[in-house]
């Protein structure tokens, strides 16, 4: 199969091209940059430049391949809205080339959409917090198009997606720790985020090309870290003491990092057979990877 990927050279991105070249699939992945395009011809993936603005090389990428699996998003929380309007436009496209051919599209969401009342499953309902209910109506726009012909699946990755390279919530409660000296949890510390390693991650959106459509998928490894478990771990290893602190103490991760966000995929691995193999978040963390140079995602 032919598939186009968005977010080919991404954290997450990258993963799934190397996952679809090892089981025999042809890729082309989407490049913004000359060191984008060479890192995919590096592991065998053929190039479409472009980015998520330039809806005419979306569209005529997508129309070329065989199935588009859709994992580039803009990490602005500075203005998020903006993000999910350029997201939503990207998705429109994507469809709209897709129309009519029964051809798969893998878009990619969040479970921390549709945490806020338990633990998430694949069929709950949105959070209301972190304006995010916007991003939400995103995956309401692809699975419309199922509707129009396209065998659509929505994937939604946990709030930690972890592995070496990461540079989102985890790098930056790291990040926190060594501004502050200290490595702190929220209130109690008992919240827990979601988490599955990249690898995992990868796999299940190869998988996910053979989903029925309208599919919703978790790419969950393990139901919930809790951030006091995160602290120790990070504590420990940067040898900072561990303490409670309120949501200011964590400035533009405090939203996040005082939310509970469980999830489960109990669905997701009984549709496709997903059985996630590698190494859990705590364990991922025990590594050391995560405490050389800063990556924080801002």
């Amino acid at each position: 199969m032919r598939v186009f990927v968005t977010g080919a050279t991404g954290f997450v991105g990258s993963a799934v091209v190397r996952e679809l070249i090892g089981a025999g699939h042809l890729v082309t992945g989407l490049a913004r940059s000359d060191q984008g395009a060479t890192s995919l011809t590096a592991v065998g993936a053929d190039v479409h430049r472009g980015d998520l603005h330039d809806l005419d090389s979306l569209r005529t990428a997508a129309a070329a391949a065989d199935g588009v699996i859709h994992t580039a998003f803009i990490h602005d929380f500075a203005n998020f809205p903006a993000s999910v309007e350029t997201d939503r436009h990207a998705i429109e496209t994507l469809g709209d080339a897709l129309a009519g051919s029964d051809r798969p599209l893998i878009v990619t969401s969040a479970t921390g959409l549709v945490s806020g009342a338990g633990v998430a499953t694949e069929n709950s309902r949105p959070n209301s917090d972190f304006h995010v209910v916007s991003r939400y109506a995103n995956e309401g726009l692809a699975l419309s198009y199922v509707d129009r012909g396209v065998r659509v699946s929505v994937l939604r990755l946990p709030p930690s997606t972890h592995g070496e390279g990461d540079h989102a919530f985890v790098p930056g409660l790291i990040d926190i720790a060594r501004t502050t000296g200290v490595s702190a949890y929220p209130g109690d510390g008992s919240n827990r985020w979601a988490a599955v390693h990249r690898l995992d991650a990868a796999q299940l959106y190869r998988l996910a090309l053979e989903a029925p459509a309208g599919s919703k998928l978790h790419a969950v490894a393990e139901e919930g870290i809790s951030l006091r478990d995160l602290a120790e771990v990070i504590g420990r290893h940067l040898k900072v003491p561990i303490m409670s602190a309120d949501a200011d103490h964590f400035g533009w991760l405090g939203g996040f990092a005082t939310a509970d966000m469980p999830a489960t995929s109990t669905i997701t691995a009984e549709l496709l057979d997903w059985h996630p193999t590698q190494p859990g978040l705590i364990a991922d963390l025990e590594k050391g990877h995560y405490f050389g140079t800063s990556r924080k995602l801002s």
